[in-house]
């Protein structure tokens, strides 16, 4: 059974054999493609390495690479971080500058200017130390012109106020003021006083900035720091440039001053030829009615003056009210006379009196006193006037009547500035004058609504006036006119709300004003004469031949011109002679200048006398006519006639005249 079975394992051991060489041969194959494949790994492995070392070094280029790269770029960075900081920086003084500009361009005046300018750079820049300089040219000199605010304690520290003086050659200023940018990094180094007086305030940093116009340097900009090198060439540069900015700006601004100055000065000339101009057109017109107006007062004046003399019996009220006129004309005659002389100097020909002030003041008093107590209380106001006269006042030399206008016109203006009522004082008192002399000093105040500074500073002009349609503008006017004639001075002391006080000082003369003589009038008076009186005024003809007559003398009259030569001739027909013929000037066809020119013709040594409202007027303008002997005004004063007619009867000159029968 066992053979039986043998071919049957053989049969399987081959089966077995082949199937376990059929494995080793796949085993082998697989062993060999295990050991291509090992291969081929290894070779990819050594090829990885090779290629991983390949990367490694390629990784360390690239990372060499980047880190160059990243150290430029760091480096890049900083520098574009740098020239940021450095354009905002100058962004920020451009902005400086624009804002500084514009500020200044706003401005007008030098010093607004100079404080905009020093106190930005305080500010903003900053400096610890900003001022600006004048450089004056003669004295080739810096002066201090303005100081910023934080810098005031440290200029008075290093004795640098405004308005301190600075050498410039022992400084070492030259080259700025030559124009040139000069910057400091460190004075403490210098050896010129400036940067050392600077350096003594704790200062080390020092940069000076022309201010030039035109090839001009006409100042300088200081700014200094405490620290070291601390300005920047951009700051340098700004403060160059600054510096050119506000040159051109205070340029600017003085020529603008200089436009000013010139378009005010143009305007004050156009007003005061308009003021002129008016004045002359006042005095045209006081020239065309003095004639009349004098005409009018002379009758007046004569049989006041008549009365006066004549009539020892007149009652004291009388008498009064008599000195009254005469006063009133006198002021009346001297106002038309003056209107057109508000600033002259006193005429040469004005014969100066003594006047006792405290006398006048009692009459200004009288004279005004429906003005300032009567009228205010229609009003329902109450003015008190108080008079405070020093005792043994001296006599001052002038004209009384042009004084007294002066007070009247004064206490008007006190009365309109109280028109609530209030209190006026005048005032007599004895002051030392600037010159070491003596002054009489009058002061009119009052305690109303006073002046602003403008107004008084203007009061005196010529039409200035606060009043409206009430006020002319010549009534202080007037009175300066009058303190010029007499040497005088005009104080004016007011304030809103406080009133105001108007002192006129007078000069008390050093010897006591000439009065006529006497002897002479007396003598005048002993001279019986035939006169010629020639005026186309009936009520002056009449006037004055009734004063003449009750002097003593012979009088013809004639009413025009061609009466009067025809009067003379027809004397001198019959052997009769004038020991002066009294003329006016201006009469219709035959005026006194041809009447005069025909006396003269027909006897040279009659004397004329030419009596006229133009009197005062030909005198100052040296206009007396030819073949006039004598000039006097009208209205006609008794005093001066007489002494006319006593210089007319000289010895040897003593025609006409006629014996006085005992």
């Amino acid at each position: 059974m066992l053979y039986s079975q043998a071919p049957h394992d053989t049969e399987a051991m081959v089966a077995h054999l082949g199937k376990v060489a059929g494995r080793l041969v796949l085993l082998l194959s697989m062993m060999r493609m295990a050991s291509s494949d090992m291969l081929e790994r290894m070779r990819a492995e050594a090829q990885l390495a090779r290629l991983n070392e390949e990367l490694e070094v390629r990784v360390e280029e690239r990372t060499a690479q980047l880190a160059a790269s990243n150290l430029a770029l760091e480096s890049e960075i900083l520098v574009r971080r740098h020239a940021e900081q450095k354009a905002q920086a100058q962004l920020a003084r451009l902005s400086l500058l624009h804002q500084i500009t514009r500020a200044i361009g706003e401005r007008q005046d030098l010093n607004s200017i100079f404080q905009v300018v020093v106190r930005s750079l305080e500010d903003q820049l900053p400096v610890d130390f900003g001022c600006l300089c004048f450089h004056d040219a003669v004295d080739h000199v810096l002066t201090v012109e303005c100081v910023g605010i934080k810098s005031g304690a440290l200029a008075m520290e290093l004795a640098m106020p405004e308005r301190s003086r600075i050498d410039i050659d022992e400084n070492g200023l030259s080259r700025c003021v030559m124009g040139q940018l000069v910057y400091e990094p460190d004075i403490t180094r210098s050896s010129f006083p400036f940067p050392v007086r600077l350096a003594r305030g704790g200062l080390c940093a020092m940069v000076l900035a022309p201010l030039q116009v035109e090839s001009r340097v006409f100042g300088v900009l200081v700014a200094a720091r405490k620290e070291r090198d601390s300005f920047s060439s951009g700051e340098c540069e700004f403060l160059r440039q600054l510096s050119e900015h506000v040159a051109l700006a205070a340029h600017q601004a003085q020529l603008h001053g200089a436009l000013q100055q010139a378009y005010e000065d143009l305007r004050q000339t156009q007003q005061a030829v308009m003021q002129q101009e008016r004045l002359r057109a006042l005095g045209q017109m006081a020239s065309g009615i003095a004639h009349d107006i004098n005409n009018a007062l002379s009758p007046v004046s004569l049989y006041t003056q008549s009365l006066l003399e004549r009539e020892p019996g007149l009652s004291a009220r009388t008498r009064d009210y008599l000195e009254t006129i005469q006063r009133a004309v006198e002021d009346v005659a001297h106002t038309v006379a003056r209107m057109r002389e508000f600033y002259r100097q006193r005429e040469p020909q004005l014969t100066l009196m003594p006047v006792h002030l405290n006398q006048l003041v009692q009459q200004v008093v009288d004279l005004t006193r429906a003005r300032w107590s009567d009228m205010p209380q229609l009003r329902g106001t109450v003015i008190a006037l108080r008079t405070e006269l020093a005792e043994q006042l001296p006599a001052i030399s002038g004209i009384e009547s042009e004084i007294r206008e002066a007070l009247i016109n004064l206490i008007f203006n006190a009365v309109d500035a109280v028109p609530g009522g209030g209190t006026l004082t005048l005032r007599t008192k004895l002051a030392g004058g600037a010159d070491g002399h003596g002054q009489v000093r009058i002061e009119v105040g009052d305690d109303g609504v006073g002046m602003d500074e403008e107004t008084r500073r203007r009061c005196l002009e010529p039409f200035f006036t606060t009043k409206g349609e009430r006020g002319t503008g010549l009534g202080l006017a007037m009175v300066y006119g009058v303190l010029r004639r007499h040497n005088g001075e005009i104080e004016i002391d007011s304030a809103v709300g406080r009133g105001t006080t108007v002192s006129l000082n007078f000069p008390v003369p050093q010897a006591a004003p000439a009065t006529p003589s006497q002897d002479r009038l007396d003598s005048a008076r002993l001279s019986r004469l035939r006169l010629l009186l020639v005026d186309d005024d009936p009520l002056l003809l009449k006037s004055l031949c009734n004063t003449l007559e009750a002097e003593g003398h012979v009088v013809t009259t004639a009413n025009d011109g061609v009466a009067g030569i025809a009067a003379f001739r027809a004397a001198s027909a019959r052997g009769e002679t004038f020991a002066a013929v009294i003329t006016d000037l201006g009469m219709p066809d035959v005026d006194g200048r041809k009447v005069a020119s025909a006396i003269k013709a027909a006897s040279p040594a009659t004397p004329v006398i030419m009596l006229t409202g133009w009197g005062k007027r030909l005198m100052s303008e040296d206009d007396i006519p030819a073949h006039v002997d004598h000039l006097l005004s009208k209205p006609p004063k008794l005093r001066e006639l007489r002494e006319t007619l006593a210089q007319c009867c000289e010895p040897g000159r003593a025609q006409g005249a006629i014996e006085v029968s005992e």
